[in-house]
């Protein structure tokens, strides 16, 4: 193999990484539904031969490292030789890429002079895949209930598609229509993933290439094993719970020991809960990618992943448990005990590492369906949103207000314009829910709240997380307000709910979504008193809180008083 030069690795390298954003673009920009092109629910990568990882783009940290999996997964069980030039592949099953059967991988050979160079693969949430339910059930308790569920298979053999299987995926999706165009555009993201990178075998050749990808890979593993030694060893425990599992369960656990033995940090996770009757399972694939967000969060944040990383990682966890579900648990919802997860990780080993810790975020996507038949033009149509919150305040600074999940990473909640203009639904009020925020020296960031008029008769569905265990404080530092769905129809009692499935609305009912804020971090009282103040002029903090939880007292003039603040602090 030839030896290369510094400056040589590093062209490479960034031309790794910039075929994985052109494939990100042209995915977004293809997709038919919103979720994709606006909210961009998707993730893509370019591997090398056997798989790993050479760049992968900016979209949901939740799948970091997943989609390899795809690949060696399905080579361990045909072997390298499936693979044949023209071949794309399709795959949903919950037990082998371990998300929701909504989330469809798409991943492809790349060729170049008639030898495998490489894979280029996607990932994208469709709309509808055939569930129960419009979209996804909020109370499945069984795969079978979450749609069409595939193993590998190929969509296109010598570049033909398979038209038989297509046509299946289209009449077998309510929405089947943009099924198809999401598809289409997750091969064309390939299609440009291939063409790109076969243009740099082209300039440098594959030794070359190949030489590049051995130094990035060792320059990667080295950078972690150098962080992780810093780390004091020691087992480091935490735990949480989720609400329930959607079927009215009591509350779920999840517990976690960290080792962290020299250069290798280990994550168990025995003695969180056996898998669940509801849809809060996931296959253990995701799982360690859910781990490896939480490892990246503290172990060199700014090198972007490739095959070189999460080596002094290892993950575990017990045989149908939540994070290691076996057939036929329901997976739907497979998220919302990652979000925790990660969050317990960080808190797990905040005692050793204060300086590179936060409190905990609020946590979950807070989804929000709405569906039914549009009267403007009497189509079907269904609204998959969701919605963002606080996260936790840190060393040096507050935690930020209204941010996605840090399993989402890059996903949105939909502009309002693009939201009204496509759904039969006005969004009146969108803002900062004040005081939502846990107290701190830095304090957590502020949830949101989001009011929507259904113009049409229809149904909502609600999957909103986080209240037995809301983000927690560290250090000192308080606990977020957890979240809150409040519902008022002219002729009906007004409900406040979390959890809802095809729960049917008529027109005219106003819905508000109240998110999660973040913990705080270190003592309330040691918090810069102007600081406050600029938060009750910000409306992100009662002039009530400002007194009874940071001790200081603003005059309605909003001035600080100086002496009532005194003697709160001091008393």
């Amino acid at each position: 193999m030839k030896k290369i030069d510094p400056i040589s690795t590093e062209i490479i390298r960034n031309a790794f990484i910039s075929i994985a954003q052109d494939m990100n673009a042209v995915l977004i920009r293809s997709a038919y539904t919103p979720v994709i092109y606006e909210g961009k629910d998707c993730v893509v990568a370019l591997l090398d031969e056997k798989g790993e990882v050479l760049g992968q783009s900016s979209g949901l940290p939740l799948f970091l490292g997943n989609l390899q999996v795809c690949v060696q997964e399905t080579a361990r069980i045909y072997g390298w030789d499936y693979f044949k030039e023209g071949d794309i592949f399709f795959v949903n099953d919950s037990f082998f890429t371990g998300t929701h059967l909504n989330d469809i991988t798409i991943f492809a050979p790349i060729f170049w002079n008639k030898q495998l160079a490489g894979f280029s693969a996607s990932r994208a949430h469709w709309l509808d895949v055939g569930a129960k339910d419009p979209g996804g059930s909020m109370d499945s308790s069984n795969i079978y209930q979450e749609g069409f569920r595939w193993p590998v298979t190929r969509l296109y053999e010598n570049n033909e598609p398979k038209k038989e299987i297509i046509e299946f995926l289209r009449m077998n999706g309510r929405f089947g229509y943009s099924l198809i165009g999401d598809m289409n555009a997750q091969i064309a993201a390939g299609k440009t993933g291939e063409k790109r990178f076969q243009g740099i075998l082209d300039r440098f050749g594959l030794d070359l290439v190949r030489s590049a990808r051995n130094e990035i890979f060792k320059q990667s593993e080295a950078l972690e094993k150098i962080a992780v030694k810093k780390i004091k060893n020691g087992s480091y425990d935490s735990e949480g719970f989720l609400d329930d599992d959607g079927l009215g369960s009591d509350p779920v656990k999840i517990k976690m020991k960290v080792t962290v033995e020299d250069e290798k940090i280990t994550i168990d996770l025995d003695g969180s809960a056996k898998q669940t009757q509801g849809p809060v399972n996931c296959g253990f694939a995701q799982t360690i990618s859910a781990c490896r967000v939480a490892f990246k969060l503290l172990i060199n944040p700014k090198r972007p992943v490739d095959g070189g990383t999460f080596k002094t990682l290892e993950v575990t966890a017990p045989q149908g448990s939540i994070f290691k579900a076996e057939e036929p648990a329901a997976c739907q919802w497979y998220f919302s005990s990652l979000g925790l997860l990660i969050d317990a990780f960080v808190k797990a080993l905040s005692p050793a590492i204060k300086d590179l810790s936060a409190a905990a975020h609020y946590g979950d996507s807070m989804v929000i369906f709405i569906g039914g038949v549009d009267p403007r033009n009497n189509f079907p149509f269904l609204s998959v949103e969701p919605t963002c919150g606080g996260w936790g305040g840190f060393p040096d600074s507050d935690g930020a207000d209204a941010l996605i999940n840090n399993v989402n990473g890059g996903f949105k909640d939909l502009p309002i314009e693009v939201f009204e203009n496509k759904y039969p639904v006005s969004i009146f009020n969108y803002g900062f829910r004040k005081d939502s925020g846990g107290t701190g020296k830095f304090r957590g960031g502020c949830g949101l709240y989001r009011e929507y008029t259904i113009n049409a008769d229809g149904f909502v569905s609600l999957w909103f997380e986080r209240s037995v265990t809301p983000a927690w404080g560290l250090f000192g530092g308080k606990d977020g307000i957890g979240p809150n769905v409040n519902i008022k129809s002219h002729d009906e009692k007004e409900k406040n709910l979390l959890k809802a499935n095809g729960l049917q609305v008529k027109k005219g009912t106003v819905l508000t979504t109240y998110t999660g804020g973040g913990g705080g971090f270190e003592k309330p009282f040691e918090r810069n008193p102007e600081n406050v103040l600029n938060d009750v002029i910000n409306k992100y903090v009662s002039i009530e809180k400002a007194r009874d939880h940071y001790g200081v007292v603003i005059d309605e003039d909003l001035q600080i008083n100086k002496e009532g603040t005194f003697k709160l602090r001091n008393t």
